[in-house]
């Protein structure tokens, strides 16, 4: 059974238990995504699942409502569900929602992620060892405790691959084969989330899935409530403009991100100069700070988020005003999740890309990916004109080399868990939908 995208499905139409629907009435969960409408029911009949969906699409709540529905309604015992994923704020996150889906429901969840003291390795040890009904977890973390001899995984019915395409980007495939290999065949359910669909996840799913059902909805296109718009710069006036632009955001929430941590680093000193309200998030942050950070961040502490592609994908921010590229993602894949920080759950939101004149090919590969031109915003007059848009080959780029640049200069490339408050909620005792709607 697979509905239509534009069909609006209420979370009681999937016949989930009593618990877990006081659960979603707490966190205000009431109507459906197309990602959650149309895969729900696949996972709930107990097939492979392969789906294809963006970040900010609810596919996490997508895969998880199933598997607590299950958990909930079957006596189990021991690791019932693994969930992998590429990065440990991912798994943070995960596990977070699972707190807001699971307080009335009797099941329990642990993430599993590097970068942690002695303290937190002991309590990962014996969340595996008491046997964790979900357990969420990075590839080479994971390994590291079975290594160690105690954890059990011959009870586990799901395995849960979710930003695989992330997962294979960063060289995970071998980590997550170990896993696999570890897990029963026999009726075992696997489902495989990601955001795009390359001959190697295909790949990967022809490998661990068994006759899977396919999702795909439409990806690499951003939200339309995002205002999108790029500025062609050299590279020293990058940091003036963005001193401009963050002017006019004194008071909203932004994200900017550099594909350099060297970069991160050299904008959030500059901003922090400049009195700006500044958090960073790079790879060579201890894990505990960046939780710090990305918790001051979402409580509003702090509005401008300086960060490398570390948070591009998965990690769920509310109320993002704007999102600065500052430089051209690598991949054009990466643009889309970039800004896809921004307009949210049908909000509005701003993006804007700095284009260095050996970036703008690469930009241009962006645009066709999102089959759209981004316009071109006007420099201000007090920062001299950018160079002119004008996406070449690189053997015209290389004839070009020595071109002089006027009325800007010489240009230059790019170098180098919390207190929990009893939710309010509305409770539905007898389970009938509102406006006299049958039973779920």
């Amino acid at each position: 059974m697979e509905n239509n995208t534009n069909d609006i499905v209420d979370f009681y139409d999937f016949g989930f238990d009593d618990q877990l629907l006081d659960s979603l009435d707490a966190m205000r969960f009431e109507t459906a995504t197309p990602v959650q409408s149309r895969t729900i029911p696949i996972i709930m009949e107990g097939d492979d699942l392969i789906a294809c969906a963006q970040t900010g699409t609810g596919k996490t709540a997508a895969y998880l409502l199933p598997v607590i529905n299950r958990l909930v309604e079957e006596e189990h015992s021991g690791i019932n569900t693994i969930i992998l994923v590429p990065t440990r704020e991912l798994a943070i996150q995960i596990d977070q929602q699972m707190e807001g889906f699971g307080y009335f429901v009797p099941v329990s969840s642990t993430a599993i992620y590097g970068g942690n003291d002695s303290n937190e390795w002991g309590r990962q040890r014996q969340a595996l060892e008491t046997g964790a009904d979900i357990v969420i977890a990075t590839p080479g973390r994971m390994l590291q405790h079975i290594a160690m001899g105690y954890v059990d995984f011959s009870k586990v019915q799901h395995l849960i691959l979710d930003e695989a395409d992330r997962m294979l980007d960063m060289g995970f495939y071998d980590d997550i084969m170990q896993v696999v290999n570890l897990l029963p065949k026999e009726g075992r359910q696997t489902l495989m989330f990601s955001a795009t669909m390359p001959p190697k996840i295909r790949q990967l799913a022809k490998s661990i899935l068994n006759n899977p059902k396919e999702v795909s909805l439409a990806i690499s296109k951003p939200a339309e409530g995002i205002k999108q718009g790029a500025y062609c710069v050299y590279d020293t006036q990058k940091l003036p403009l963005l001193k401009h632009i963050l002017s006019q955001y004194k008071e909203g929430s932004v994200i900017i991100f550099s594909s350099k941590k060297s970069s991160v680093k050299d904008i959030s000193r500059e901003l922090m100069r400049g009195k700006f309200n500044v958090g960073v998030i790079h790879s060579d942050l201890e894990q505990k700070d960046r939780e710090t950070v990305l918790r001051e961040f979402k409580n509003r502490n702090t509005n401008i988020l300086v960060a490398t592609d570390i948070i591009a994908r998965g990690i769920d921010i509310e109320r993002i005003d704007l999102v600065v590229n500052y430089d051209v993602p690598r991949d054009a894949e990466d643009y889309v999740h970039r800004i896809g920080r921004t307009a949210r759950a049908n909000t509005e939101g701003c993006a804007y890309t700095f284009v260095n004149e050996a970036e703008m090919r690469a930009f241009s590969s962006i645009e066709k990916l999102i089959e759209m031109e981004i316009p071109k915003e006007t420099m201000p007059s007090e920062l001299g004109p950018g160079p002119e848009y004008k996406p070449i080959s690189p053997s015209r780029r290389q004839g070009n080399r020595n071109r002089r640049h006027f009325g800007g200069g010489k240009s230059r490339s790019n170098q180098d868990k919390d207190v929990k408050q009893k939710p309010q909620f509305r409770r539905n005792k007898g389970r009938k939908k509102p406006n006299g709607a049958k039973e779920g």
